[in-house]
């Protein structure tokens, strides 16, 4: 297991990353997913405390680290949870006509009733910690750094062969109070741990025929 004290030690002399370790990052994010289907088997407490602390070390805004999460494990909660879904998912699915809907309709969106570690993930905008440093002009700043937080913690969970599903067909002021976070908590995001089933390189959206990647965010603008 990593220890912060360990990895802040050897930053006293910069590593030395060689093409072989190049090669494994990019394929650890090629093989990054967002997962859905999940097997029931349990996640091992010590290995979901390493990510946790992985994640730590992600970048924030004034170094303000505002990321909360809130690990929803009760069966009551999480049919709360499953509700607040349903209820989107439905509204979501009446923004589509004919085929595109029966495609919808056919999509797994959620790992709720599977996946054996779920978080729900706020950002404190209330926190004092960076003393406001590069939040002054934008606030959301902080939202962001969460989700910078995110995916550092998706990219070690996938490391380790551990599935992650992003769930955001959800009623963000509604799991605030089924939560009861503080008021200053924002919803960011609803996040499914654990096992997958199956294992694809492609996205689920792309092998259904839903969207295709693109080069959309590649070209880069000169001005």
């Amino acid at each position: 297991m990593i220890d912060l004290q360990d990895v802040a030690a050897a930053n006293a002399r910069p590593p030395e990353f060689d093409a072989a370790f190049r090669d494994k990052f990019a394929e650890l994010v090629a093989w990054r997913r967002d997962v859905r289907r999940f097997r029931r088997d349990p996640v091992a407490p010590e290995l979901i405390h390493q990510l946790l602390d992985l994640a730590q070390l992600a970048p924030s805004v004034g170094n303000s680290q505002p990321w909360r999460f809130v690990s929803v494990d009760s069966a009551a909660m999480r049919e709360k949870v499953r509700s607040n879904f349903l209820r989107c998912n439905e509204v979501a699915g009446n923004v589509y006509d004919g085929e595109r809907a029966a495609l919808y309709a056919r999509l797994k969106l959620e790992g709720i009733d599977v996946a054996p570690r779920q978080f729900a993930l706020f950002c404190d905008r209330a926190t004092a910690q960076g003393q406001g440093v590069g939040r002054q002009t934008m606030p959301e700043a902080l939202d962001y750094s969460v989700v910078a937080m995110i995916e550092t913690f998706w990219l070690a969970a996938r490391s380790h062969g551990l599935g992650v599903g992003w769930v955001s067909i959800l009623d963000p002021e509604q799991i605030t109070r089924d939560l009861d976070v503080p008021a200053e908590w924002k919803f960011i995001a609803y996040l499914c741990v654990g096992w997958p089933v199956e294992e694809h390189v492609d996205p689920e959206l792309v092998r259904v025929a839903w969207q295709d990647r693109t080069r959309a965010g590649r070209d880069v603008l000169s001005r």
